[in-house]
């Protein structure tokens, strides 16, 4: 990299002058992963999620009530709150101005100590000087006290290091004039040297904001892209907070309880003040979807909170089934079975988390899990005990999912017996191909028994087999997994290509290297290849 020397290979010996010592902000440029995870898209929005938190962070804390994000044609990207602006005296020990300790030094924030904000999500305070570091340019106006202040930094020389440093500044912290507004604006320009040509995507910021507003009621973001023919301009609002986000969530399913379930409460453990709220509703689709965050950080890769909440959903379920008797001697189910159909979102608010790894995917508190448990746990029950109809209607529904996993399990089960007992199932209704090599064979799925006949008499059979498929086979999408395993055709394809399905799925058991279905070109055909596909 362009700030490690060499090692020399030669010299056996290893003493302290082998260690190179990254001062300011060079470990950030020698590696990029370990504060924004990859230097792919990802990590370029990344850059743009820390200075964004930094601004909610402000403005959900209550100072200010907008932020907005701008996306301009030259690849830059600004953003701009109306808060109290960071702040711009000196330090008395660093002797340099706030601005410059936020945007150039590792770990320095307002965030450490917990008079400023209550919860924040750039909680590693290394947001602002990391985008610093790995990007071209970078500038900043604050304004303050009826003063508008301005400085900018970039990939410079620095006279005290005596070398070009990431991040330096290149201006004094600036007067420009007087204002009457207060707030923070950040303009940066990603580093090519760092992020090549990946640019800012406007679906995943349009959806981050979406999220922001749902988890921030009251708040406004706008967003702005300047980089098409005409400006796209969208703004963010939402009053109702998680009601209104889990309508979102589940606008294109049907809900089998209009009224979501709604609960919060706070917890002092161990010196953390924390907040939790949670919003659950219940709908007649297969999978479970569980949205979580930690102030306001999506949780990607769950972590405490999350398990916290579903050991103790579970909990006051099973309870329930038991103290009522809908639960009979033999009746069961896990929790995978309850959560069947399930959209919550769960959020802590929490003054000292704890991520495993920067990029803040999956929540480490012990804390959050007490938290989350012991509020789901009181507040469910109470629920319960309102809303005995709809709750023995969970109930029932998680029983009959049990059965549903169960009844899976066999098939799956009389699968693993059936494997290798040759190829008898497929007698009649699959033209197998004689060759053997996998590399090169082709499955040909074929619309019907006429087609079929055509289609057999052009085949190559060395490494060509035909299955003819009876017209239109059931939408997999929408039917329960044990009618998809119980097909008869899917089941015939499932024994020719050979990979078993769901425990006994073998990827390496593969027969095909290719699967190809062939349709008439009329609407009827293109409805029998996508379901196929699906």
């Amino acid at each position: 990299g362009e700030y490690m020397p060499a090692l020399d290979m030669e010299k056996s010996s290893y003493d302290a002058t082998d260690l190179t010592s990254l001062v300011k902000l060079e470990p950030v440029r020698m590696r990029p992963g370990m504060y924004i995870g990859n230097t792919g898209s990802r990590g370029l929005h990344h850059c743009l999620w820390e200075i964004l938190d930094n601004a909610i962070d402000e403005i959900s804390n209550g100072f200010g009530d907008t932020a907005v994000v701008t996306l301009h044609k030259d690849r830059s990207c600004t953003v701009s709150d109306n808060g109290r602006g960071v702040p711009t005296d000196v330090h008395p020990d660093k002797k340099i101005t706030g601005v410059e300790m936020v945007y150039t030094e590792l770990h320095t924030g307002g965030k450490f100590n917990n008079k400023n904000y209550k919860t924040a999500g750039g909680l590693h305070g290394v947001g602002g000087s990391v985008v610093n570091a790995l990007s071209e340019w970078f500038e900043v106006d604050v304004y303050r006290a009826g003063k508008h202040h301005y400085m900018r930094f970039e990939n410079a020389f620095d006279k005290k290091f005596g070398k070009v440093m990431p991040g330096t500044p290149v201006t004094k912290l600036e007067v420009k004039g007087r204002t009457d507004r207060t707030g923070t604006q950040v303009h940066f320009m990603p580093d090519k040297l760092v992020f090549g040509d990946h640019l800012f995507k406007f679906e995943p910021i349009d959806e981050r904001m979406k999220e922001l507003s749902f988890q921030n009621k009251g708040i406004t973001l706008k967003l702005i892209d300047e980089r098409g023919e005409e400006v796209v301009e969208k703004s963010y609002h939402s009053e109702n907070g998680l009601l209104d986000f889990i309508a979102y969530l589940n606008e294109s399913k049907v809900t089998i309880h209009p009224k979501p379930i709604l609960f919060e409460g706070d917890r002092e453990i161990n010196d953390q003040r924390m907040t939790g709220e949670v919003c659950i509703q219940f709908t007649d689709s297969p999978l479970e979807t569980i949205a979580s965050y930690v102030n306001n950080i999506p949780t990607s890769e769950a972590g405490t909170h999350e398990t916290g909440f579903k050991t103790a959903m579970t909990r006051a379920f099973k309870e329930m089934g038991r103290k009522t008797g809908i639960l009979g001697a033999k009746d069961d189910f896990e929790g995978d079975d309850l959560r069947e159909g399930m959209t919550a979102i769960v959020k802590v608010r929490l003054s000292n988390p704890i991520f495993e790894g920067q990029t803040k995917n999956k929540l480490g508190n012990a804390e959050a899990h007490t938290l989350m448990a012991d509020l789901t746990y009181t507040k469910l029950s109470e629920w319960i005990e309102d809303n005995k109809e709809v709750a023995a209607l969970i109930l029932g529904n998680a029983v009959e999912a049990a059965k549903r996993r169960e009844k899976i399990k066999k098939i799956s089960d009389l699968e693993r017996k059936k494997v290798g007992k040759g190829t008898s199932p497929l007698a009649g209704k699959v033209m197998v191909c004689n060759g053997r090599n996998r590399a090169i064979n082709e499955f040909i799925v074929v619309e019907g028994d006429s087609a079929g006949g055509t289609a057999k008499k052009a085949r190559d059979s060395s490494f060509q087999a035909i299955m003819p498929s009876k017209g239109k086979i059931m939408n997999t999408e929408k039917q329960k997994l044990e009618n998809v395993l119980a097909s008869e055709e899917l089941k015939i394809f499932s024994v020719a290509i050979g990979t078993g399905t769901l425990d006994n799925y073998r990827e390496e058991d593969l027969k095909y290297n290719k699967i190809i279905i062939m349709s008439d070109a009329d609407v009827d055909g293109y409805h029998i290849r996508t379901l196929w596909m699906t």
